[in-house]
């Protein structure tokens, strides 16, 4: 069990199996070990924490090493401490069997622990676009608070900050706008980000027949389609019939059909012209046609 009276302690800057090096302690501040068992989930926390092969791997360097970078966290109003930088760790020493973990407290305000809780998690490679989106419009939401000024001044200064380009942070946003089915389609590859920023902007029962239609038809929406239900929405005419129209309609591909007129010659006289092959041809498709009682589509062209 490490050591309760940890003391002052000047860490290096770093990264290691746990990310980056955050929580460099400041000046003044003390590492200090807390009881796993007082600490508390961020609210809304938009990141995963998963027992996967990585997750051993933090286990591992945990019991050999101990926890090398200590977590962030404020304290919790019902009592304990709220983790703002630290869940995989925590997680770590839990299947590590450990007690405690090494923390450094702040007092932080609400949009002060949300900066520092995305900043601290937006950069590992494994993020899903659900967990960006969210991450996204939570620290948004927070330099708002703080009064940043414009949307786009905010979004190209999270950008920036995470390695995107402010009208990347823009979209990922959008896609926080969706119900969650859709957003599932979006991590599992099945709806392009484009499309699900299209998707974003309809009413979230209009949302629901789009669910229900690829549910049903199996088809997920293309951008072209996506923008005409954006379109339509935003005209007040969007239906139920209409979202399930949209996705199943098929337009039909014109049908080519090319003849050699070397072999079409050798039914024909030397003397016909191309005008009276022509004709001929015509009138016998005609003749067939009205035999056949048929109709031709207006898109066929022979």
């Amino acid at each position: 069990m490490k050591n309760k009276s940890a003391g002052k302690v000047k860490l290096k800057s770093f990264d290691d199996l746990f990310g980056t090096a955050e929580a460099v302690a400041g000046e003044g501040e003390t590492v200090t070990s807390v009881p796993l068992n007082q600490l508390h989930t961020f609210k809304d926390h938009p990141f995963r924490v998963l027992d996967d092969e990585k997750m051993q791997e933090t286990v591992d360097s945990v019991k050999r090493y101990g926890v090398l970078i200590p977590g962030i966290v404020r304290p919790h109003p019902k009592g304990g401490y709220e983790v703002v930088a630290g869940h995989r760790r925590w997680r770590a020493c839990e299947l590590a069997g450990l007690d405690e973990m090494p923390v450094l407290i702040r007092n932080l305000n609400d949009d002060e622990a949300t900066i520092i809780m995305v900043d601290t998690n937006i950069q590992r490679e494994d993020i899903l676009p659900s967990e960006k989106a969210r991450a996204y419009r939570m620290k948004y939401e927070a330099m708002k608070h703080q009064g940043s000024k414009g949307d786009k001044h905010t979004a190209d200064a999270i950008g920036e900050a995470a390695g995107d380009s402010g009208r990347t942070v823009q979209r990922y946003i959008r896609l926080s706008e969706l119900v969650q089915e859709l957003l599932d389609y979006v991590d599992e590859n099945k709806i392009p980000m484009v499309v699900g920023e299209k998707l974003s902007y309809l009413k979230e029962n209009e949302q629901a027949w789009v669910v229900d239609a690829v549910g049903n038809s199996g088809i997920f929406p293309s951008k072209v389609q996506a923008e005409q239900l954006r379109e339509s929405s935003e005209a007040k005419e969007l239906t139920e019939g209409g979202v399930y129209a949209v996705l199943v309609r098929k337009e039909k591909e014109d049908v080519k059909v090319t003849i050699s007129a070397k072999k079409i010659r050798n039914y024909f006289p030397e003397s016909y012209s191309r005008e009276q092959i022509e004709s001929v041809i015509y009138t016998l498709l005609e003749d067939w046609r009205q035999k056949e009682g048929g109709t031709t589509d207006a898109g066929t062209t022979v």
